[in-house]
């Protein structure tokens, strides 16, 4: 879909008693004599061989499966990157610029799929559309770089996250809520601005549809003209976008007050899609 702005017990027969039962003894008997496991086995007419299978048997199905790798530790699908990015890289936190719209407090974590490690030193490199549907350094389909609004780029830490200071993105025909995101690695940051490198990852980051509902109501969202669409009818959400959902938590009992928003990207950082 293109990225255009507004304008994921049965019962058995009785066996055999085991061989080396005493004539005479009671089932009681057998089944204090097998003990533990085997008890309700021999309960069952079972013999001891076949008793200590059945019990082996209900060990292993009780046993947890062995576990996959880790979701830390596997690929984001990449993404289309769209139409209205703008090779700033400006190095900042808050990116707002003043815009109205829910706080949203982004924290993007970026880990090394290779090592199952986070990557400290990896330029997070986001922009996204204002309450109203609208990107900075666009009008009308042609570009105006002299805005820059809710764009910037943030250095993971030492644990491998990356934060911003943002609001909650409105909408536009076609698309769901979401944020633009690449990560860059190799660069440095000189005057402010981050340079040379290669893009190591291109994706969207999406909001869970509750917390949209929610936010169409206020202001200044509902202003917001558009045709909102949902996650699940936005075809890029449903090529892997899902696995980039964010995880929001409320500041407290009002909205308005905002979000903090977390996400894992895990990539491969000699990667160059």
């Amino acid at each position: 879909m293109t990225d255009t702005p507004r304008p994921h017990s049965t019962e058995r027969e009785p066996g055999p008693e085991p061989a080396d039962t005493p004539i005479g003894a009671t089932r009681r008997t057998v089944m204090a004599a097998l003990g533990g496991a085997t008890l309700g086995a021999a309960a069952l007419g079972l013999t001891a061989v076949q008793a200590t299978a059945a019990a082996d048997r209900n060990s292993a199905a009780q046993a947890p499966a062995p576990a996959g790798p880790a979701a830390d530790c596997v690929l984001t699908p990449e993404q289309t990157e769209g139409p209205y990015y703008l090779d700033l890289e400006t190095v900042r936190k808050n990116i707002t610029e003043g815009k109205p719209g829910v706080p949203l407090t982004l924290r993007v974590k970026v880990i090394d799929t290779t090592t199952c490690s986070p990557l400290p030193g990896t330029a997070v490199d986001i922009w996204h559309c204002d309450a109203l549907g609208v990107y900075s350094g666009y009008v009308a389909g042609g570009s105006t770089p002299d805005t820059t609004f809710l764009r910037g780029v943030q250095l993971t830490d030492s644990t491998g996250v990356a934060e911003f200071t943002t609001i909650y993105p409105g909408w536009y025909v076609g698309r769901a809520l979401h944020i633009h995101v690449k990560t860059h690695v190799g660069g440095t940051v000189t005057g402010g601005r981050y340079q040379g490198g290669h893009v190591s990852h291109t994706g969207q980051l999406y909001f869970p549809e509750t917390y949209n509902s929610r936010v169409a109501t206020l202001t200044p969202y509902r202003n917001n003209t558009a045709t909102r669409t949902l996650n699940a009818r936005d075809g890029i959400y449903r090529n892997g976008g899902s696995s980039t959902l964010l995880t929001l938590t409320q500041t407290g009992s009002d909205l308005g007050k905002g979000v903090t928003g977390t996400v894992v990207l895990g990539i491969d950082p000699d990667a160059v899609p």
